[in-house]
């Protein structure tokens, strides 16, 4: 697969991309970014992603240098360039080059990246199901915004790999958030809970497809805060975001997540995804 990046505003050849020591997004994290998931050469759910993109950059004021249908456009040439057929896009803007000064500069303009990898849908995972250990949510109060300041979830997820886990499960005092990259639902009594989409999580594209799938098969749901405990006493578990699509949770802190397996809401609402994919 050809390595054809688009950066700032041209396509060019991955070895060719020069970062400036200069970048805002290098030395502060100034920046916002979405990964696309493109199935059969096409990005899935593009409006989706575009609202929130605009939303992010919106909040962190960082004026988009192209309109959404010029983006789309663009990717849409760069997913062509590369031969792209399944996998994702990943999408920057930085506030800029500018010396290195908290306040954000005069006339700096937007750097722009984008590039494609390769990733095949994760059946394996979505089969058997993952381990997750619970981490402190230590991140900052804006975590709707999709932001380049990823550290905090870095360290969780590799203390979760550290613990011998597959993912890291996010809360504050108890109270479940969200994954290190995804977002998580659980299933009890039949009802899918979920933490609100507020401030305290990224509302997840795959995260809207699933909640409206349940809705439309007439599965109960409630967007309400649930605790630690609740995860380990739940019925079901499962994560959902744009490389995991809907992956069952069956192993919490060395627990089992009812009898350790997917179980039928789960089932469900992977095939009820995979349909929309198709």
């Amino acid at each position: 697969m050809p390595s054809v990046y688009w950066y700032n505003g041209e396509f060019i050849a991955k070895e060719d991309v020069r970062i400036s020591p200069d970048d805002r997004g290098y030395y502060f994290g100034d920046g916002l970014y979405e990964v696309f998931r493109v199935y059969a050469g096409r990005i899935y759910e593009a409006e989706a992603h575009f609202e929130r993109l605009v939303r992010t950059a919106d909040g962190l004021r960082i004026a988009l240098p192209y309109t959404i249908e010029a983006i789309q456009q663009l990717l849409e040439e760069l997913i062509g360039r590369n031969g792209l057929q399944e996998g994702t896009v990943y999408l920057q803007f930085t506030r800029g080059a500018a010396p290195r000064s908290h306040p954000f500069p005069q006339g700096a303009a937007p750097v722009t990246m984008a590039y494609c990898t390769e990733l095949p849908r994760p059946l394996a995972a979505m089969e058997r199901g993952i381990a997750a250990v619970t981490v402190p949510d230590i991140r900052w109060l804006r975590c709707d915004f999709k932001t380049l300041n990823l550290l905090p979830n870095t360290l969780a997820k590799q203390q979760a790999l550290d613990a011998g886990g597959d993912d890291a499960i996010l809360h504050r005092s108890g109270t479940v958030t969200e994954c290190s990259a995804s977002n998580i639902m659980i299933v009890r009594g039949g009802t899918i809970l979920t933490h609100p989409a507020d401030n305290l999580i990224l509302h997840g594209v795959t995260r809207g497809v699933v909640l409206r799938l349940a809705r439309e098969a007439a599965i109960p749901v409630e967007e309400r805060p649930f605790t630690v405990d609740e995860l380990l006493g739940a019925d079901e578990a499962f994560i959902t975001g744009t490389t995991v699509e809907v992956t069952p949770v069956v192993r919490v802190d060395g627990h089992a997540i009812a009898a350790g397996d997917a179980g039928p809401v789960t089932r469900r609402l992977q095939e009820a995804f995979a349909a929309t994919i198709r």
